[in-house]
């Protein structure tokens, strides 16, 4: 017996060893998936992630479950830092956000940078916008400059954090009409609108999804622009800062990632179902009520932009670095 043994473990051995990627993909997932989202809740990552987990969980079968935590605060860095370092078994995926996750280990030492994570696809393209209350003096963008060079520093405005696409869009605006505001970072958007709704500061600065979202929610908020190279679909009555005088774009992309070094299978089933929720009628038509502009890249195309963006930050850092003095 020992003899037969011996001749046919090795067989049985490779047997064992080719069957095991398909038994992984058949049994992916089989426990909970854990979804990071880096900003508090009830800001407009929060409520996309929410939308996106519950279809991906479709997409991916076998009683899929994909539970959302945020974990906020640094502007994004702890939950990045805590995706970044998670196993890579695929029960742990998370929300990227730019430009925060690409600007957090340029202005300073971080634990994570965008090559640690397997990327798995973008969603949404989100641009920033200026809001104000409805009994604010200040009505349009012209109004907030002239009212800022006759009052410096007086005008407070609410980010969701230091190098925030909200807080790099102040910094612009800053820079091309040379006027000086205060910057109040907060740990998520809505806190930037309960601050500019109980008038603890003058300006909120959030993706124009977010202003919308809390306009339809009865917020008595006004939009002053938006920093896209066209109005998006989700805010056509709101005119560009461009169209204003103002040649500001500022955006952010919402997009998922894993741990990297994800197991070949697992990966391909995140990126697939990813890919088929961002096809989904029923999302879109969901995520259109979030006021979520829509914009889905595959990994590589996704990570081709992270590339390229992240190297417009590094130059935008050494003629402006943006961190607080």
């Amino acid at each position: 017996m020992t003899t037969v043994l011996r001749r046919f473990l090795p067989a049985l051995m490779l047997s064992a060893v080719a069957a095991a990627p398909g038994m992984a993909l058949a049994a992916y997932p089989e426990q909970p998936i854990k979804m990071i989202v880096s900003y508090a809740p009830g800001g407009g990552s929060d409520m996309i992630a929410r939308l996106t987990a519950q279809y991906m969980a479709k997409y991916l079968g076998n009683n899929a479950n994909i539970v959302v935590v945020n974990h906020a605060g640094a502007g994004g860095g702890i939950g990045f830092a805590e995706l970044a370092r998670a196993p890579a078994d695929g029960y742990t995926i998370g929300m990227i956000n730019t430009p925060n996750v690409l600007t957090i280990p340029i202005e300073r030492k971080s634990a994570f940078k965008w090559q640690d994570y397997d990327l798995l696809g973008n969603v949404v393209d989100d641009p920033d916008n200026i809001s104000v209350r409805t009994d604010s003096q200040i009505k349009t963008l012209q109004d907030l400059v002239t009212y800022a060079k006759a009052h410096p520093g007086e005008v407070t405005y609410g980010t969701t954090g230091i190098g925030s696409d909200d807080h790099l869009a102040a910094l612009k605006l800053e820079k091309a009409t040379g006027i000086k505001m205060t910057h109040v970072p907060f740990k998520g958007a809505s806190e930037v609108l309960n601050a500019v709704v109980s008038k603890q500061v003058t300006l909120a600065i959030m993706n124009i999804g977010e202003a919308l979202a809390a306009v339809k929610g009865g917020s008595q908020l006004r939009q002053l622009g938006q920093m896209s190279a066209v109005r998006t679909n989700v805010a056509p009555n709101v005119p560009t800062f461009r169209e204003q005088g103002f040649d500001i774009i500022m955006a952010s992309l919402r997009g998922f990632a894993a741990p990297k070094g994800l197991p070949a299978p697992v990966r391909e089933q995140l990126v697939e179902a990813l890919k088929k929720t961002a096809a989904d009628p029923e999302f879109q038509a969901r995520a259109s009520a979030y006021f979520a502009p829509m914009r889905y890249l595959e990994p590589q195309a996704y990570a081709e932009e992270l590339k390229e963006t992240e190297a417009g930050f590094r130059q935008l850092w050494q003629v402006m670095p943006w961190g607080e003095k």
